[in-house]
């Protein structure tokens, strides 16, 4: 896992082969923040990254100034793997969280200006999440969520629906409060 740009450009974290994460592409996760870079004011944003994996966008996330990420991951080994990697750089501004995102959702009560899911792609219930977003208003207002999901999902009919990007197999939709 290699962390693109910031204070930890061209870090490298061994990823266990134990992990069962499907990691953002570094050409899809180059490609997102090159969009995101134009829309977001890294040093102002508290940002959520949801289904967490190995923390690769949590930990670019904070490389590239955000001050305050909060990262939700179920998987115990990926949790342990993304405290590990934050112990490594020193990341404080990252806060790991380990439960199910369904549930945390529920229960958050706070507000993000940046909101990323990344779910794996054969699981039930990831059309629900732009509306549980939404509903729960967990996105200050401009607020930015970012939904990854294969090419099978269409959300261009949603409110709140800005776009979609395709890069391989990788799908991003953009929704903005």
């Amino acid at each position: 896992m290699r962390i693109i740009s910031g204070k930890y450009k061209s870090r490298r974290i061994q990823v266990p082969s134990n992990l069962k994460a499907r990691p953002t592409t570094d050409f899809a996760k180059e490609s997102l923040f090159n969009i995101l870079n134009n829309r977001i004011e890294w040093e102002e944003t508290s940002a959520l990254d949801l289904f967490s994996g190995t923390g690769s966008i949590a930990l670019e996330l904070v490389s590239r100034g955000c001050p305050y990420v909060v990262s939700v991951e179920q998987n115990q080994n990926h949790f342990h793997f993304i405290c590990q990697a934050q112990e490594k750089l020193g990341a404080k501004e990252l806060f790991p969280v380990r439960a199910d995102v369904f549930k945390y959702l529920q229960s958050l009560r706070q507000q993000f200006d940046f909101i990323f899911a990344d779910p794996p792609y054969d699981l039930s219930g990831i059309d629900s999440l732009p509306d549980i977003v939404f509903e729960k208003n967990l996105l200050k207002e401009q607020g930015l969520f970012v939904l990854e999901h294969p090419k099978k999902f269409n959300f261009s009919q949603l409110p709140h629906f800005l776009e979609e990007r395709a890069y391989g197999n990788v799908h991003f939709s953009f929704f903005r409060r």
